[in-house]
C-alpha cells in the first residue's frame, strides 16, 4: 500500500487531478510545479506538489491565465492585486453573459410571438384597423422561414418608442400613397416609382425585400381581404393601384411581375 507521503508517478498524479499527463508536463515547463525525478528520470509528485496543483486547478476554474497563476501561488501584494483584477474581469464577464442571455430571451420571444408589444400597444401604434391576431397568423404561415427569422431579429431589440417611429413613417407613407392615387399618378411614372421604393424600404427595415419579393407581397394586397381592406381604408382602390405601382417599378428593375417568386 502506498503511504500518504510517498511520491507518486506522473500517470497517477494526472488521474487524481483529472488532467492529462501532457498537461502536467506543460504546467511544469511554466513553473507551476517543480517535481523530483527517479533514478530513471521519471517525474514524481509529493503530497505538497499535488496540493499546489489543486490550487492551480481552482484558479483555472476562475479563468485566471496560467501565466498569472505562478504569482498567485506565492504571497504578497502582487498576488492580491491579480485576484482583485480577476474578480473584476469575472464580474464584467457575468454582466456580458446576462446581457447576452437577455438578448437571446428577447429573440426567442420575438420569434415565438412577434413584436414586443401588447395587443393594446399594437392597436394604439398601428391604428384601429390593426388586428394583433395577424401576428400569430404570420408566424403560423412563415414561422420557419428565413424571412421570419430576420423579422424576429429586428423586432427583438425594438422598444415601444422604436415601433412608434416606424408606425409614424408608415402612416406618412400611406398618406402620400393615398394622395398620389387621388391625383391619378400613373404607375411607372417617376413619382410612382419613387413611392414604390419608399414602400419597399418600409418593408426592408424588417426583412430583406428584393423587387421580386415586393411583387409577391403586393399580390396579397389585392388577393387577401385584410390587406385590401387596410389599403382601401386609406383611399378607395389604393390596394390595386399600389400593386400596379409595385409591379411597374419591379419591371423597370428587370423583374417580370408575372413570374416573380419569393426566393
Amino acid at each position: 500500500m502506498t503511504r500518504v507521503d510517498e511520491p507518486i508517478a506522473v500517470g497517477r498524479a494526472a488521474e487524481q487531478l483529472g488532467v492529462s499527463v501532457r498537461t502536467l508536463h506543460h504546467w511544469e515547463t511554466l513553473g507551476l510545479v517543480t517535481t523530483a525525478r527517479t533514478a530513471g528520470g521519471y517525474r514524481t509528485y509529493t503530497c505538497d506538489d499535488l496540493a499546489r496543483l489543486h490550487r492551480v486547478l481552482r484558479y483555472r476554474e476562475l479563468g485566471v491565465p496560467l501565466a498569472d497563476i505562478v504569482d498567485l501561488l506565492g504571497t504578497g501584494g502582487d498576488a492580491l492585486e491579480l485576484l482583485h483584477r480577476q474578480r473584476a474581469e469575472l464580474l464584467d464577464r457575468l454582466d456580458r453573459t446576462r446581457r447576452a442571455l437577455a438578448a437571446v430571451d428577447r429573440l426567442i420571444d420575438a420569434t415565438e410571438h412577434g413584436p414586443q408589444l401588447t395587443p393594446a400597444e399594437q392597436v394604439a401604434l398601428f391604428g384601429d384597423g390593426w388586428d394583433p391576431a395577424w401576428t400569430a397568423v404570420a408566424r403560423e404561415r412563415w414561422g420557419g422561414t428565413d424571412a421570419w427569422r430576420q423579422y424576429a431579429e429586428h423586432a427583438a431589440d425594438r422598444t415601444p418608442r422604436d415601433w412608434e417611429l416606424l408606425a409614424r413613417d408608415v402612416a406618412a407613407l400611406e398618406a402620400d400613397l393615398g394622395a398620389a392615387k387621388r391625383a391619378d399618378v400613373e404607375p411607372g411614372s417617376p413619382a410612382a416609382d419613387a413611392l414604390a421604393e419608399r414602400h419597399r424600404a418600409s418593408i426592408a427595415v424588417h426583412l430583406d425585400c428584393s423587387h421580386a419579393r415586393h411583387v409577391c407581397l403586393a399580390r396579397r394586397y389585392t388577393t387577401e381581404e385584410g390587406f385590401r381592406a387596410h389599403y382601401d381604408a386609406v383611399e378607395p382602390g389604393l390596394a390595386a393601384w399600389l400593386r400596379a405601382v409595385v409591379e411597374a417599378n419591379a419591371r423597370a428593375h428587370g423583374v417580370d411581375p408575372d413570374t416573380a417568386t419569393w426566393s
